[in-house]
């Protein structure tokens, strides 16, 4: 029975010695098995994800770096140059995505200490923000605990907008006398930390530029170590050489892109405080003038902090603009129109006179060679009358031009049937239902004309009876004069082929096309026949005088003649990128015939003995072709008691010489006088041979230079201030 019992007492022992060796086989695996999971994780870490947390450990962003690049210059056709760029002391920041406030806030108070800073800039808000940051406990007792939980009890406000109330509370609710405890150097500290704040992070942030000196310069540069994300480089102002206002401005640093344009150019990758291009040139020119920003890649660590900084693309200086305007021949026109402008506003009968306009350009080409514009205005501080800038008004303000459209009057009666070359018509008063209208220089007899001495004598009645044609009107002395209304459209499609009343296809923004008139009355059309109903811009007439001079020709004028890449040394122009090419718009629909007898016609009006504008030429060792206009005209005081004064448009337009055409003019005074019996109506012709005198004497001048010079490169010219 006892050996029995010792079995069965033994049983339990020997099943659990039996289930040992299962536990461990069974640990063993899950061990193993663990390890493999732990081994094949590391694996997947290492080898697939690897490069992704190599990254993570140490990001690398590349950005583009809002670097002084300075922008391209602007030349005239001869190498002077019209907008530089001027090199200056710079002191920049750049903050990181980690850069605290209270970092920011002690570097402004460091460098405070050794440079000066405008505070002029600082704002009251920025004031209120400054002060609350300085005092955190008092502005938190601005709002009592009571106001934020009744604001919290507002279902319509999300938490944003709570704490932005609560904010704005505190704002408001900070005295003056609070205010007034910040010192001087207090908002010294303020306006390099609000400067320090506007930029992005990464991108350096113009501190201070305007008058850094040189020992500012040095001490910065000597502490760099001190001032992280401080640094000292050169920035770049532009600088006007010339008064044009059709080169147009830039914005400043400060300024940086404007708000109206913001989205514009942000999805262009500028930054907010990048300068731009404000208006004209400067802003339609803004993809060539800009430079081009260096792109760096800057190397993170885990925490955001910038640990090396590698230049991937260094930044480039804008292209340099050749223009096609002559600086020497804009300035000596420029005097000519701001002389005549003086001595007419100071005779009688100018209340109205304000403006006078030159335009000049070459009709084999299209090339601008001046513009012109200018304004006479009252002096506030002097009670003098003194001269403005007004060259965009050459292409944005529009006037009544007269006797000058004629050539197109005639082209159109050509075409259209309404006359023939060499054909005769009788000068005389035409009465249309009981109103007279006439012609200047025939007040009321009879004069047999043909084609070209209608356009040198100027007959308004020969252009009334081309109208008439137009409009298959019969014409009985003192009746109405029943007309087809589509001569309006008839005369207004071919003067667009001349560039009358459309866009000229300037490389400049803003051109007005002018007033089309919408009656359509029959004494409406024979006062269209003579300039005195649309309205054309100075450069319209231009170009439109122009298309005659190239046999029909209409070439859109152009501001831009050459592309070139940055001068290497300020001394030559730079690389050839791309010249701009001729534009040929369209042909008139005339034949060479017909525009031959108009230039006859033109040529008469300078040689003919009862020629407008006879004798002009006299002595000129050139000779030309032109035609004068009067135009009676309304300028609009805005006057409640005397809203509307009648006034005199005078106008001129030729080309010269006469064969070869090398330059082509116009010239408007509008509301010369607003007396319309006597008024000196030779103003703008006077204008056009003085202007005429100074470009030949310019073409003489520059030929004997090319002589003697031996140099292929165009020389920089540099202009003095």
């Amino acid at each position: 029975m006892l050996k029995i019992n010792q079995k069965k007492t033994d049983q339990p022992k020997a099943n659990h010695r039996q289930h040992i060796p299962f536990r461990m086989n069974f640990l063993f695996v899950a061990i193993f098995a663990l390890f493999s999971l732990l081994i094949f994780r590391l694996g997947y870490l290492q080898i697939v994800k690897g490069e992704d947390y190599t990254r993570a450990l140490e990001r690398t962003e590349e950005i583009a770096v809002n670097t002084s690049t300075p922008r391209g210059r602007i030349y005239d056709r001869y190498g002077q140059v019209l907008i530089d760029n001027e090199a200056k002391n710079a002191i920049t920041y750049t903050k990181t995505s980690s850069t605290t406030t209270k970092e920011m806030l002690e570097l402004a108070r460091k460098i405070s200490k050794w440079i000066d800073q405008d505070t002029k800039r600082v704002t009251m808000g920025d004031k209120r923000d400054f002060w609350i940051l300085l005092n955190p406990e008092k502005a938190a007792e601005k709002v009592s605990k009571q106001e934020q939980i009744d604001l919290s009890k507002n279902d319509k406000l999300s938490k944003r907008d709570i704490q932005r109330q609560i904010n704005q509370l505190t704002r408001d609710r900070i005295t003056d006398e609070e205010l007034a405890s910040l010192t001087a150097e207090d908002l010294k500290v303020l306006a390099i930390y609000r400067e320090m704040m506007a930029g992005y992070a990464y991108s350096p942030q113009i501190i201070k530029n305007d008058g850094v000196t040189d020992r500012e310069f040095a001490i910065i540069s000597e502490r760099l170590d001190e001032l992280p994300g401080f640094n000292t480089t050169t920035d770049w102002s532009r600088v006007k050489k010339s008064d044009s206002a059709i080169l147009g401005s830039t914005t400043s640093p400060l300024e940086g892109i404007p708000r109206s344009h913001l989205n514009y150019f942000l999805a262009r990758d500028y930054s907010r405080n990048d300068r731009v291009g404000r208006s004209y040139l400067e802003s339609y020119y803004e993809d060539l003038l800009k430079g081009q920003k260096a792109i760096v890649k800057n190397i993170k660590d885990r925490t955001g902090k910038v640990i090396e900084t590698k230049t991937v693309r260094e930044g480039e200086p804008g292209k340099d603009l050749v223009l096609t305007t002559d600086s020497d021949l804009q300035q000596a026109l420029e005097n000519i129109v701001s002389n005549k402008l003086l001595r007419l506003k100071q005779g009688p009968n100018t209340s109205a006179l304000e403006s006078a306009f030159l335009v000049m350009l070459d009709p084999n080409n299209g090339e601008i060679l001046s513009l012109v514009g200018k304004k006479v205005v009252k002096d506030e501080s002097t009670g003098k009358w003194a001269i403005q800038d007004y060259t965009f008004g050459t292409f944005t303000s529009a006037y009544e031009v007269g006797s000058t459209v004629k050539l197109a009057t005639m082209l159109t009666g050509y075409h259209e049937g309404a006359a023939r070359i060499g054909e005769v018509k009788i000068d005389q008063p035409i009465n249309v239902g009981g109103t007279y209208k006439r012609s200047l220089f025939n007040p009321n007899g009879r004069v047999a004309l043909n084609d070209i001495s209608a356009i040198g004598r100027s007959s308004n009645v020969y252009m009334f009876r081309i109208a008439m044609g137009l409009g298959n009107a019969t014409y009985r002395p003192g009746q109405g004069l029943p007309i087809d209304k589509k001569a309006f459209d008839t005369f207004r499609e071919n003067f667009a082929s001349f560039g009358l009343g459309v866009k000229t296809g300037i490389d400049l923004p803003g051109e007005y096309t002018g007033v089309t008139g919408t009656e359509t009355i029959p004494g409406k059309l024979l006062d269209f026949s003579i300039g005195q109903f649309d309205t054309y811009t100075p450069l319209q007439m231009a170009q439109y005088v122009a298309t005659i001079a190239s046999d029909g020709y209409r070439i859109a004028p152009r501001i831009l003649k050459e592309i070139r890449e940055p001068s290497p040394d300020g001394e030559v122009l730079g690389e050839l990128v791309e010249e701009k090419p001729v534009e040929v718009l369209n042909r008139i629909k005339n034949s060479q015939p017909e525009i031959d007898q108009v230039k006859k016609g033109m040529h008469y009006v300078y040689y003919g003995n009862n020629g407008t504008a006879s004798g002009l030429l006299a002595g000129a060792s050139y000779d030309g072709a032109g035609k004068t206009g009067t135009a009676e005209s309304f300028y609009y005081t805005g006057n409640k008691s005397n809203p509307v004064i009648p006034t005199i448009n005078l106008s001129h337009v030729g080309y010269a010489p006469s064969k070869n055409p090398q330059v082509a003019y116009s010239v408007i005074v509008p509301y010369i006088s607003t007396n319309t019996k006597r008024y000196p109506s030779a103003t703008a012709s006077e204008i056009a041979r003085e202007a005429l005198d100074v470009f030949f004497d310019l073409k003489r001048q520059r030929s004997a230079e090319a002589i003697t010079s031996s140099s292929p490169e165009i020389k920089i010219k540099k202009v003095e201030e």
